[in-house]
């Protein structure tokens, strides 16, 4: 039997508080969470699926000792962590070297703390990165930097997020480079590195976007697609799945928590947008997605995509 190419699945572990901060709604500020019933919920789900995924963690979160049970059991599981930055700000590429060496270093500690694995890959909230960050990153001997998405549309999404937000002026100038720029369409889909002044280098492995076209298809895209048409959404998936592999690019497959789970059982973000679409439905398109995933890749981590780098 031939043996099928290796992609991997990551989710970006974004907290309650986390979707309040960036989309401007009070009471972030007391770090409400959603661990307890997401993990436990995710888990089981990613068990039926027979997946091990990456789950890229905040630092605050693995900070806080009521998620210690929730994100320890990631790691009992059987799953591999990541670092998704300490305080989740879309604006790292704001930050001084030290302040990024403050951010990456807070939130080694508490991810090793919490779930007793240290992360060896990180990914910007929000896309957002520079090169110090990565600098940070290759000097503590992370494996690969997973922040970027290359796509066109990043600020059409820009555009819409603050259209649905309630973020101050002051506060959509701050954001003002989410989810990347036109630029970013430019950047390679597959696996390279970055070769970086301080002598150094660290593998990026981008969010895949549809080769050639480089349109994304992560799953929160496909979600919004099945709700206008769940044909167009199947079509739509079809046709990313076969220029992967006519370009024979192996896909870095992202979700996130509101992808998967409504409003019924977060009911404190029922107002989201998505969130009116029922846990079930939602875990029904990612039952179908996933099933066509596996059909042509070997899923894994995203440390194992990095190591067999060579191979891609």
């Amino acid at each position: 039997m031939k043996k099928k190419p290796l992609a991997s699945i990551s989710l970006d572990l974004d907290n309650q508080w986390s979707y309040m901060k960036i989309h401007g709604d009070e009471g972030w500020e007391q770090y409400p969470s959603y661990l307890d019933i997401f993990v436990p919920y995710i888990l089981d789900l990613l068990d039926e699926l027979n997946l091990k995924i990456t789950f890229f963690i905040v630092g605050r979160d693995a900070a806080d000792e009521r998620n210690f049970p929730y994100l320890r059991m990631i790691t009992e599981r059987g799953h591999e962590t990541g670092n998704h930055s300490y305080y989740h700000e879309s604006w790292l590429q704001k930050y001084s070297k030290k302040q990024l060496e403050e951010e990456i270093d807070q939130t080694i500690t508490a991810i090793k703390k919490a779930t007793g694995q240290k992360p060896r890959g990180f990914r910007g909230p929000g896309f957002s990165w520079s090169m110090e960050l990565l600098e940070v990153l290759a000097e503590r001997g992370y494996l690969y930097d997973a922040s970027t998405l290359p796509t066109y549309i990043g600020p059409l999404a820009r555009m819409y997020y603050f259209w649905k937000s309630d973020l101050s002026k002051e506060e959509k100038k701050e954001r003002g480079e989410l989810f990347g720029t036109c630029k970013d369409g430019l950047r390679k889909i597959k696996p390279y590195y970055h070769y970086l002044s301080n002598g150094k280098k660290i593998l990026e492995i981008p969010v895949t976007t549809m080769p050639v076209f480089k349109i994304p298809f992560h799953f929160s895209y496909l979600l919004f697609l099945s709700g206008i048409s769940k044909t167009l959404m199947k079509f739509y998936l079809w046709f990313a799945i076969l220029m992967c592999r006519l370009t024979r690019t192996r896909p870095s497959f992202l979700l996130h928590p509101l992808d998967v789970i409504g409003g019924d059982q977060i009911t404190q973000l029922a107002f989201f947008p998505g969130m009116d679409i029922k846990s079930e439905n939602k875990v029904k398109v990612l039952r179908y997605v996933i099933k066509k995933l596996q059909k042509y890749y070997d899923i894994g981590f995203m440390s194992k995509h990095a190591q067999n780098y060579d191979t891609l």
